[in-house]
Order: structure tokens, then C-alpha cells, then sequence
């Protein structure tokens, strides 16, 4: 995610800040898996249908073999000390990445005590409603609007 928006709104400028934002959350809301609902999305935002459908095709295909490539090889060699070694180390580098992709979203709404203090209030409370709670995005997305709402900068 964090390479996607590198190249998506920094670099080529395709997307605004906003709308990868707008696609990221869409997706973290839809059932079934987010990226590729993130793909179809950020695909159709540049290039309309055709953009929706290379999106979804270009992250699944690809994805699809190298899963089956990854379990056969898995199987095979799960008792390597080497080869765990190496997948633990692809989980903390993966992790990095999120966090690099959180904080590009999370980044324009920090400046300021007040604006701070909220985006880490409502950031957050999402984390551990979802990781404490266990609720489900939806219900954490909408407190979020109405916190939101309620909790907005004074007019200047």
C-alpha cells in the first residue's frame, strides 16, 4: 500500500492525496478481500472500467501463483531454520511497509495541538476498538464520522 502510493500520488500524480485516501477506506470496507477492492477502485479513479478490470486482474492473477508457488514451497521446507528465518523477516519488513502507508494517510491530518490530539484520539480509538473490541470497520468508521463531526477545527 505504501508503494502504491508512492506511485500513485507522488510520483505519477494520478490520484490526489484524497482520493487514494477515499479508495483505501472504501476498500477497507467492502466484503471479501480489500486489495483487490482497493485495485478496482484506485483502477477505475485513473482509467474508468478498463482501469477497474486490469486493476483486479493485474493484483490477482500474479497473487494466485505465487500462492501456490509459496505453499508448495512451504511445505517443503518449513523446517529450514534459513527459510524461516527469511520468512520472518519478509513479516517484519511487510509490516514496516503498512505502517509507512498508515502514516501517509494519517500524516495531513497532524499539525497543530488540537488537530493532533484528535487525529491521534480518533486513530487510536479505531485501533483498539478493532484490536480490544474486536468490532467490525464499519461500526468504527462511523463513530469515527460522528466524532468527526463533532470534534472539527473552529472556523477561521
Amino acid at each position: 500500500m505504501a508503494a502504491l502510493q508512492r506511485e500513485f500520488v507522488d510520483r505519477e500524480k494520478w490520484l490526489a492525496p484524497e482520493d487514494y485516501a477515499l479508495a483505501f477506506s472504501l476498500a477497507r470496507v467492502t466484503p471479501g478481500t480489500n486489495i483487490i477492492a482497493f485495485c478496482a477502485a484506485t483502477g477505475a479513479q485513473i482509467l474508468g472500467m478498463r482501469g477497474a478490470l486490469a486493476g483486479v486482474f493485474s493484483e490477482t492473477l500474479p497473487s494466485a501463483a505465487l500462492a501456490v508457488l509459496m505453499t508448495q514451497g512451504y511445505e517443503s521446507w518449513r523446517t529450514n531454520p534459513v527459510v524461516m528465518g527469511g520468512v520472518a523477516a519478509t513479516i517484519a519488513a511487510v509490516v514496516g511497509m503498512m505502517w509507512s502507508a498508515v502514516w501517509g494517510l494519517v500524516a495531513p491530518h497532524w499539525g497543530g495541538v488540537q488537530r493532533s490530539i484528535r487525529t491521534l484520539a480518533i486513530t487510536g480509538g479505531a485501533f483498539l476498538a478493532l484490536w480490544k473490541l474486536g468490532m467490525s470497520p464499519l461500526p468504527i468508521i462511523g463513530i469515527a464520522a460522528f466524532a468527526g463531526v463533532l470534534w472539527r477545527e473552529p472556523a477561521k
